[in-house]
């Protein structure tokens, strides 16, 4: 964009994108509190209450790359209001879902949420790097960085304030409930979802409108020449299929999310079964902690990366999160609490260190590529029900073997990478997990 361009456009459009960053961070991270909320409120088990992440996943993985295909033929604005059109119907359904008290219309409401959100974090991320001047492109990537950990602190922060309750009877006192206390209860716990979800879907679509009133330039609002003159769908994919690292890429991140959805997801479900007395409220006070050291690691490894070799880097903060996690596990209590939310900061770089790996050298590819990449967060999904049935059929603490293992898959990813150094560029490009 040139100096004209950008005078012409100002600072609107890049306001706009920046604060889907944070919107997506809120989204993503309600889902931890979510939950906690659903399992008291449903009485579910740890697998069912796992299907939380499994139904927000998974609009990830189906609608990523109808994501991709839409932003190469009418370009990343139409993607954007698509995806925000999307998140807001979804935040509305839960207006229905707890009237109805149905856990399955919440799950399909998280669905639709994650679809709209599949479309966002496609073309959000490649969009900030057309709106300014390209020199500055690094600082744009960097500003928009910053506001995922923060919206993803205030979710908790949010959550744990509107919907934890902190009414939590025993099973004492759930027995001696007559049927119209023991509905009302569950009334209750299903509708203070409803007023967070309500101003979320509010913001959502004042957005729509304002993306849509606002005026973008050209390389925002248009497919590029490229992407015009590409006609098959397949010949990008198979393009994709016969290069091993980026394969390699894939599989790393669909790991990766699936433990860092998992150590969220139930953090507060750990934190009270390995800490006696620890109500819900005090255990999502962890949850918070351990975003904010998610958003320190963030720019501690930024500024690491100058010194040392992405990669390299990953693959020691893996090593030192298989220790966290083996802690977790065979140490439990109070310290194993403290290690499971210390993971944060050292999970913090690899989601964009993985990322921008996978996509080096994709040339015309890279679109593609970057669709598959969001599709790998499935992760979440398949993992955080795993743990939960691994939960249920032994201990919350045993079901943190998945991210330990997790962890060591992405050192190996790691450890077979070639040394090089990627840009703040490269790894800022992919987004806020």
């Amino acid at each position: 964009m040139t100096q004209h361009q950008a005078s012409r456009t100002g600072w609107a459009p890049l306001v706009l994108i920046v604060v889907l960053f944070f919107l997506w961070g809120v989204a993503n991270n309600l889902n931890d509190v979510l939950i906690p909320h659903l399992k008291k409120a449903f009485f579910l088990t740890d697998l069912q209450s796992g299907l939380v992440q499994s139904a927000f996943y998974l609009g990830y993985f189906f609608l990523a790359l109808p994501a991709g295909l839409l932003m190469r033929r009418y370009g990343y604005k139409a993607a954007v209001i698509v995806g925000l059109l999307l998140f807001g119907a979804g935040a509305l359904l839960f207006w229905p879902a707890a009237e109805l008290r149905r856990y399955d219309l919440f799950l399909s409401a998280l669905f639709v949420i994650a679809s709209g959100l599949a479309f966002l974090e496609t073309s959000a991320n490649p969009l900030i790097t057309v709106l300014g001047d390209p020199a500055k492109a690094e600082q744009r990537l960097n500003l928009a960085q910053a506001f995922n950990p923060l919206g993803a602190i205030t979710a908790v922060v949010v959550g744990r304030q509107f919907i934890l309750s902190g009414v939590e009877p025993t099973k004492a006192q759930f027995a001696a409930m007559t049927p119209a206390q023991l509905a009302a209860f569950q009334a209750a716990e299903a509708k203070s979802t409803q007023l967070p979800y309500l101003i979320i879907a509010s913001v959502v679509f004042l957005w729509v409108v304002l993306v849509a009133i606002t005026r973008f330039p050209p390389e925002a609002s248009r497919p590029t020449a490229q992407d015009q003159h590409e006609e098959r769908v397949d010949k990008p994919i198979l393009g994709l299929f016969a290069r091993p690292r980026f394969l390699f890429g894939v599989a790393a991140q669909f790991f990766y999310v699936g433990a860092q959805v998992g150590v969220w997801s139930y953090m507060i479900r750990y934190a009270q079964d390995q800490v006696s007395g620890m109500g819900e409220k005090t255990a999502a006070a962890y949850l918070s902690w351990s975003l904010v050291g998610f958003m320190a690691g963030r720019f501690t490894g930024t500024a690491l990366m100058s010194k040392v070799d992405p990669s390299r880097l990953m693959a020691a903060f893996a090593a030192i999160n298989v220790g966290l996690t083996l802690v977790a596990i065979l140490v439990g209590g109070q310290l194993g609490l403290l290690a499971m939310a210390s993971t944060s900061f050292f999970m913090s770089i690899m989601f964009p260190t993985i990322f921008a790996s996978s996509i080096k050298g994709l040339g015309p590819l890279t679109k593609t590529g970057s669709s598959f990449l969001v599709m790998s967060i499935i992760g979440g999904a398949a993992l955080t029900a795993v743990m939960g049935a691994i939960s249920d059929v032994s201990a919350i603490r045993y079901a943190i073997s998945v991210p330990c293992f997790c962890f060591a898959v992405v050192g190996l990813f790691a450890l077979t990478a070639k040394p090089r150094a990627l840009s703040v560029r490269d790894a800022t490009l992919a987004g806020g997990h």
